[in-house]
């Protein structure tokens, strides 16, 4: 993705060679300029893309980079909700695309569980530090940086995650509220064509033991799900693999093994709704739901 946004860059550079180079780069100052409108999400978000490309221009001298990100603040200015970045975007290894592609579905699903709303500047801060992950990690040079801004976004996303959990009543700091069954959901993600459960849904697991421990449910259903990349009956088993992994480790954590059912819905019931062959991210995953 840098090639060809320095591309367009040396592009503008001769068109306007009148100009000074900080003149070509008009959008963040404007972006600085900018009164945000909309949601309480879309007003963090402006703030949160205003630091981060400054910081591109500014500290970095990193100006294709701070030119893509002072044009999505002012789109968050105007009141738009855009996305965090998309992996296939950027020039990754294939580990970093897995990685960054679990993060990022871990993002979308918080936003649909109404992250966005409940908790908007640790909404912004998690979107917009996971897009400074994945503008350092295609660099893949400043150690330092890619590390800041991925702990900045699993700190972030810890919170979010945490509040999107959380019921509607009223939490003690020292006893938490019996658990509603109905309304409790947990969703771990996976990365693509693995079943392993990675350190980030382990932490989702002990959460899930240790609520069934305080308040026992009649059962705890653990649905298994694939993205529609391969075959669909590959899938099928595949799903069904990641639902037994969520178990063994649900069943090491403490929770019987006869409260627990496993279901596979392969490529139905799609989280984000994709044509067939394509990796998304969110819709590798299991569900847990207790009755």
């Amino acid at each position: 993705m840098k090639s060809l946004r320095n591309v367009i860059l040396a592009m503008g550079t001769v068109a306007l060679s009148g100009c000074t180079v900080f003149d070509t780069y008009s959008e963040v100052d404007a972006l600085n300029e900018a009164k945000a409108v909309g949601s309480p999400f879309t007003q963090a978000l402006t703030a949160e893309y205003q630091t981060f490309a400054n910081r591109e221009l500014k500290d970095m001298f990193d100006y294709p980079d701070a030119l893509h990100f002072a044009r999505k603040g002012l789109a968050a200015a105007s009141g738009e909700s855009v996305m965090p970045e998309p992996v296939n975007d950027w020039n990754l290894s294939e580990g970093h695309i897995k990685e960054l592609g679990a993060a990022r579905g871990r993002l979308v699903v918080a936003f649909d569980l109404g992250g966005r709303e409940i908790a908007p500047a640790t909404a912004a801060k998690a979107q917009v530090n996971y897009d400074c992950w994945i503008e350092q990690q295609e660099e893949n040079w400043q150690t330092h940086d890619i590390l800041s801004c991925k702990k900045a976004f699993e700190d972030a996303m810890n919170e979010l995650e945490g509040l999107v959990h959380q019921t509607p009543q009223a939490v003690s700091a020292d006893e938490p509220p019996p658990m509603i069954p109905e309304e409790a959901m947990y969703l771990v993600f996976f990365n693509w064509d693995a079943y392993d459960v990675s350190s980030s849904a382990q932490s989702v697991l002990e959460a899930v033991a240790k609520e069934v421990a305080k308040n026992p449910p009649s059962q705890v259903n653990i649905q298994g799900h694939a993205d529609t990349s391969g075959p669909s009956d590959y899938n099928q088993r595949l799903a069904f693999k990641r639902g037994s992994a969520v178990r063994d480790s649900l069943v090491k954590l403490g929770v019987p093994e006869n409260l627990i059912n496993i279901e596979s819905r392969g490529e139905d019931e799609l989280l984000v709704p994709t044509p067939d062959n394509v990796r998304e991210p969110a819709n590798r995953r299991a569900n847990i739901s207790f009755r």
